[in-house]
């Protein structure tokens, strides 16, 4: 699992030195979107999280203005804001889904989740939906699932993590990588039981 985690706690750090709260503030103060765009993507670039096809639809929505503005704000209040979770969460799906498209759809569960993780991995968790939902099957939850992201699925989301957490907790996972590199580890056919 140390395999797992390594390059996700990498890339936490990174948006801790680049992204930090004070930085984040001082870049959306100054009017630069572009930049605070320019950093997530970089930093999330060095991962695998998200696939090429949802990296490319993403580039392409932060390329006007007016999409990169609304990144960089709805991020920023997602991870920052005053509201209660359910609320900001929401108000980022809405966000990601009113950017710019192309070819693609921006508005994917890895997509919305992906940020949050990297930046507070205390708090948020990484969805990918096909590895996540096999891992909850073979420890015998139903996990709810719809393509559109919503609030309320990523709350169920967010309650079996917990779960998995209380019962794993011999292994003492520190964050929500620990416990996503867990689930990605038994829903995956890359490691092979």
């Amino acid at each position: 699992m140390s395999l797992e985690r390594e390059y996700k706690w990498s890339a936490h750090l990174r948006w801790q030195e680049h992204l930090n709260e004070p930085a984040f503030r001082r870049l959306l103060a100054q009017g630069r979107y572009r930049e605070v765009a320019a950093l997530a993507i970089r930093i999330e670039s060095r991962t695998n999280l998200l696939f090429s096809f949802e990296k490319m639809a993403l580039r392409d929505a932060v390329k006007s203005p007016a999409g990169v503005r609304a990144f960089a704000t709805a991020l920023f209040a997602l991870l920052h804001g005053d509201d209660p979770l359910d609320a900001r969460f929401s108000n980022w799906i809405a966000a990601v889904d009113r950017l710019p498209r192309r070819q693609t759809r921006v508005l994917t569960w890895p997509l919305v989740t992906v940020f949050g993780f990297i930046a507070q991995p205390k708090t948020h968790f990484f969805f990918k939906p096909t590895v996540t939902r096999e891992a909850a099957r073979r420890v015998g939850f139903d996990l709810p699932y719809a393509s559109r992201p919503s609030w309320l699925l990523y709350r169920d989301l967010l309650g079996f993590v917990r779960q998995v957490r209380a019962s794993i907790e011999d292994l003492r996972p520190r964050d929500m990588i620990d416990l996503q590199s867990f689930l990605w580890v038994q829903g995956s056919e890359e490691y092979p039981d």
